[in-house]
């Protein structure tokens, strides 16, 4: 999309963002479509709660790999919450508008907590290796405080990493109210909004796309050719496949997870109806955290057990009539 001519807006005031939305979705589809992301957001923040609860509740699941994985849930949780709301407003409401504030705010939330479920993953694959392939000195290398560090880090980096694009692009030039033909406030749709020369924007934007998509990608595949490689070692049917077991779920998550990240990137780069841009940015942003929860509680029989155990207690007096 060219960038546009300025008009200018009135002296002192900020533009206004004006979010098209999904241009072709027709009037009376607009109720239908906002009760499945409805319905999907529902999901998110039920299935990413139950696994943080079932977590913290259960003694059995204080690992580090389930420590991690409730990083995950959190920012599951962060992550579709800094958009589908308003998508919900937008739908219901026509609540098209959002401040000059707001609309970087969002974009700044958004693209971070992206950052930071990929930095995740990295550090759940580091995890993975250690168990598997230095068992012996797993106990001395997933310490609590390394645990710690290594999360934090996660979330520091990729707190820090979006801003200088961020910033960058609140000091573009705007007309007084811009369309944003996007749900949200993605970076790149701003970027195309703007009526400043948008390649220096969108050659950082990218740069900063490879460091966080690229890079960690390249970390989880490094810890999983040396897992493959280790497990290859193990001379027993049934030691290979515990050992398989215990990643399935990451695999999963990194697979849905870069999916998303594909069809969101094929449909921006590809010679697509505007409607189909849109419609891989919103899939990528609700597809991941909804299917998350679903692939742990599905696929991993701790979870599962501590969930069946937090929602069906038993009871402690029925037990102690059965004592002898």
């Amino acid at each position: 999309m060219e960038a546009t001519a300025c008009n200018g807006s009135s002296e002192g005031s900020s533009p206004v963002f004006y979010l098209v939305g999904i241009p072709s979705l027709q009037q009376f589809l607009l109720l239908p479509v906002f009760f499945i992301f409805l319905l999907f957001y529902l999901l998110i923040l039920l299935g990413n709660t139950l696994i943080l609860m079932a977590v913290v509740a259960e003694p059995s699941l204080h690992k580090p790999m389930y420590f991690f994985l409730i990083n995950l849930s959190a920012l599951d949780i962060l992550f579709t919450t800094s958009t589908v709301p308003k998508m919900l407003s937008l739908l219901l409401l026509r609540d098209h508008f959002l401040s000059f504030p707001a609309c970087f705010l969002q974009m700044y939330l958004f693209h971070s907590f992206s950052c930071s479920e990929a930095f995740i993953l990295v550090v759940m694959a580091y995890d993975r290796y250690v168990a598997i392939c230095r068992p012996l000195h797993y106990s001395v290398h997933m310490t609590p405080q390394t645990n710690a560090a290594l999360a934090a880090s996660a979330w520091l980096t990729a707190l820090l990493l979006p801003i200088p694009a961020v910033v960058q692009t609140s000091q573009m030039a705007f007309d007084s109210t811009v369309h944003i033909y996007n749900c949200f406030c993605d970076h790149l749709a701003v970027v195309q909004a703007s009526c400043s020369d948008t390649t220096p924007q969108t050659f950082l934007g990218f740069c900063i796309a490879m460091v966080v998509s690229f890079l960690p990608l390249l970390l989880v595949l490094l810890s999983y050719a040396h897992i493959l490689a280790s497990v290859l070692r193990i001379s027993s049917q049934e030691g290979r496949s515990k050992a398989f077991s215990t990643c399935s779920s990451h695999l999963l998550v990194v697979g849905t997870y870069y999916s998303s990240i594909a069809i969101a990137y094929v449909a921006y780069r590809a010679d697509l109806p505007l409607d189909f841009h849109i419609m891989g940015n919103v899939v990528f942003a609700i597809l991941t955290p909804v299917l998350n929860p679903l692939i742990y509680t599905l696929r991993n029989k701790d979870v599962k057990a501590a969930i069946t155990k937090m929602a069906c207690p038993r009871d402690p007096g029925h037990s102690r009539a059965l004592d002898p």
